[in-house]
């Protein structure tokens, strides 16, 4: 699967752009803040409905204009998908699949896979572990329809148990059978997630692995490690355990929905004791683990988009990933740098075609 065709109106930075890419490692050059990122944006939205960095779509609108619209032709398995993205200011997102609309976006996940590599991955080792569920979400999400569907039905029913924990707090009025509802319909949606993500797991991590050597070059010896109540308790017994507790702070305090993933190196939090090298190239390690799972998932490969990716790794690594990508266990790759000699050394030293595309202030040159 490649995407042949980009064109937008209106979106970010850009005024109309109609780019024609190449089936393999596509380049955008330019100084910072010239909109490289941005372009890399617009295929994400053709791939999952959003962006990767603002989940407000009104502000991806262009100052000063009323609407984007983000077009796409992809190429997937000899056949063709249009995929069209339109935002009016104060209307509700279209999204268009070969002229047809979507009745429902959580239909279209999956259908064009992406993994997309950036800086401000590193929340996933510095901040909580809401983003790690999100990337382990993400990634199911595009192998598996009914996931999505689960994780919907499990967070609203979650809400609206709070909700009653915190009526029971402020009117005193117990309703035992309500809450018992609300628990049974916890336990039937959140065990059918936790055994997802548990499989997921387990296939996952030596994927993972085999990546994180290969970058590191054997260097440095990391963990990952899926944590979960549910792997010590059945869930209905760890509700029955944490009702008082619920009750007093008025909140359902386990369940699926505390789920993490501990990240580690030489025994250590990567947080705390890994280097700006070493988180990166945990978090590219990541990545390209779920690049590969989805492959093996959905039998095609899926974009790859880098951005920034050079920042902070040295001059071995580079090559390694560079390498890895480049070869014929990697599609088409998207890739932003500021720097176009480093950008043409170093896929002249791999000897590996580029298309170089030079961004400035919202305009773009092949």
């Amino acid at each position: 699967m490649y995407l042949q065709q980009l064109s937008f109106i209106n979106f970010k930075n850009y005024t109309e752009a109609e780019l024609s890419l190449s089936d393999g490692v596509n380049a955008f050059v330019g100084n910072n803040g010239a909109g490289k990122t941005n372009l890399l944006d617009a295929v994400h939205y053709l791939s999952l409905c959003k962006s990767y960095f603002n989940p407000v779509d009104s502000q991806q609108i262009k100052q000063g204009a009323d609407f984007f619209m983000i077009n796409g032709i992809f190429e997937k398995k000899g056949n063709k998908e249009v995929v069209a993205c339109g935002v009016k200011r104060n209307q509700k997102k279209q999204f268009k699949r070969n002229k047809k609309d979507y009745q429902r976006l959580a239909d279209h996940i999956g259908l064009l896979p992406l993994v997309m590599i950036s800086p401000y991955d590193i929340s996933i080792i510095i901040e909580g572990s809401e983003e790690r569920r999100k990337f382990i979400d993400n990634v199911i999400s595009q192998t598996d329809e009914k996931y999505l569907d689960e994780l919907i039905a499990y967070n609203k029913v979650l809400t609206n148990r709070n909700s009653l924990l915190k009526q029971i707090a402020d009117t005193g009025r117990y309703d035992p059978e309500l809450l018992s509802v609300f628990d049974e319909q916890l336990i039937a949606s959140g065990t059918r997630i936790f055994q997802k993500r548990r499989s997921f797991m387990d296939s996952f991590t030596p994927i993972f692995n085999m990546h994180y050597q290969f970058i590191s070059g054997d260097a440095e010896l990391v963990e990952l490690n899926y944590e979960s109540p549910l792997l010590t308790d059945n869930f209905e017994s760890l509700l029955k355990k944490n009702h008082e507790r619920d009750r007093i702070l008025e909140r359902t305090s386990a369940g699926i929905h505390r789920d993490d993933l501990q990240f580690s190196i030489h025994g250590m939090a990567m947080k705390k004791f890994g280097s700006q090298g070493q988180q990166k190239s945990f978090l590219i390690a990541l990545k390209l683990a779920q690049y590969t799972f989805l492959t093996q998932q959905k039998g095609f490969k899926p974009l790859l988009l880098l951005d920034d990716i050079f920042d902070k790794l040295d001059d071995n690594r580079i090559t390694k990933l560079m390498q890895m990508v480049s070869n014929h266990d990697f599609g088409q790759v998207f890739i932003t740098d500021t720097s176009i000699e480093r950008v043409q050394d170093i896929f002249n030293k791999i000897n590996v075609d580029v298309k170089l595309f030079k961004v400035k202030e919202g305009q773009i040159d092949a």
